[in-house]
């Protein structure tokens, strides 16, 4: 296991205010340090990436490390904006893992065709989080060595 100098930031896009805030307490009963960012939908999600409009003030948007990404959200899907990540050089090695409620098979097939690194379909109870949670916690964060942040956010 590699022992990273500073913990990556894991950014959560989601539209759904009761994901993001179970979401939330998933990672603090995981007691796991890293820095959970949010927002709202496709469209706020590639401005944080890009670092464009409220995410244009210098370290406002740190470069996420994960991205957990809902499909299904107003404005820009998730599946639009998974396709736009891994179209750009300087973020496709992003790693993306679809956290979703949906178990279409078209979904999974087109998302693992997108290049997603994961397919989730969002747990129901809270306590199953916790567990999915931890597991990633485990697998993302302490086993997976993930490529050195060398674009930076504006490349």
């Amino acid at each position: 296991m590699t022992q990273r100098s500073k913990p990556i930031t894991i950014l959560m896009a989601d539209d759904d205010p009761d994901d993001r805030q179970s979401t939330r307490e998933a990672f603090e009963e995981n007691r796991l340090a890293n820095e959970l960012r949010f927002v709202e939908d496709g469209e706020e999600l590639l401005d944080y990436l890009n670092q464009r409009g409220r995410y244009a003030t210098e370290g406002s948007a740190p470069r996420p490390g994960l991205i957990l990404l809902d499909l299904n959200m107003p404005r820009k899907d998730g599946r639009e904006a998974l396709q736009e990540i891994k179209a750009d050089p300087r973020l496709r090695n992003i790693r993306v893992v679809v956290m979703t409620t949906s178990k279409a098979k078209e979904d999974v097939l087109r998302s693992y065709d997108l290049s997603a690194t994961s397919y989730i379909t969002k747990p129901v109870t809270f306590d199953r989080l916790v567990d999915v949670v931890r597991t990633l916690g485990k697998y993302w964060l302490e086993i997976v060595e993930l490529p050195p942040d060398e674009h930076g956010p504006q490349g």
